[in-house]
């Protein structure tokens, strides 16, 4: 039985059935689109998620495209992820660097398990990658994220913007694009910042069960609101 640095998942039935699975995307989109955060509007919240003029808050509505969108509505808002240009598309990226986690997935029941294990490239205190142009050139199961598989991956935190974004929610106060401030995916615990045990340049692949943690998976409490 794998022991989590955790002390709280238990894998169940035969854990040779894991197999290691290091799907990664998007850490470091920030810094490579070299983004300039804008400044929170006024019709954005910190309770959870941004809010529309009358002060319902969006992650409550059925669906986050605005119905009125205006040249001041954001655009996450008011465009389709395949709409998006690149320059959109990138700073959709959290930076919070959990896709760069080493996972193993289970060959009987497909369910996936993350490690505190980070990929080569993953830096763990900018949580940005150190190579972001040339990550699928180095890393060969880095997976490109795009508007057609974003919703047949099955891995991505709860938390990616991409998958909110995609599910028709709003993204919340932390995120850089309503903050303003790149800091503050930090300050909600939504990054693997201090969270990171090794690279997997230290750790063997029949070790990694060992690294097997279930915060990746989770919303931290600060994340909700603030």
């Amino acid at each position: 039985m794998p022991k989590s640095l955790e002390g709280e998942w238990k894998i169940g039935g035969n854990s040779e059935n894991l197999r290691l699975f290091c799907g990664r995307a998007g850490a470091g989109a920030h810094k490579a689109a070299n983004i300039d955060f804008p400044r929170p509007s006024p019709a954005v919240r910190k309770d959870g998620a941004g809010a529309d003029p009358k002060g319902t808050p969006t992650s409550q509505r059925p669906d986050r495209m605005a119905q009125n969108p205006t040249d001041d509505t954001p655009f996450w808002r008011r465009k389709a992820l395949k709409d998006m240009t690149q320059r959109e598309w990138e700073s959709l990226c959290d930076g919070c660097g959990r896709c760069c986690l080493n996972k193993l997935q289970d060959e009987d029941t497909d369910r996936t398990y993350y490690t505190s294990v980070g990929c080569r490239l993953l830096d763990p205190h900018t949580c940005q990658c150190k190579d972001y142009a040339n990550r699928q050139a180095q890393v060969n199961d880095c997976v490109r994220l795009t508007s057609r598989n974003i919703n047949r991956i099955s891995w991505l935190p709860p938390t990616c913007a991409y998958k909110l974004v995609a599910a028709g929610k709003d993204l919340y106060w932390w995120h850089p694009l309503v903050s303003g401030d790149p800091d503050t995916v930090h300050q909600a615990g939504i990054s693997v910042r201090d969270k990171v045990a090794d690279s997997e340049v230290n750790v063997p692949d029949d070790k990694l069960e060992d690294y097997i943690v279930s915060w990746p998976l989770k919303w931290p409490k600060a994340a909700r609101a603030k």
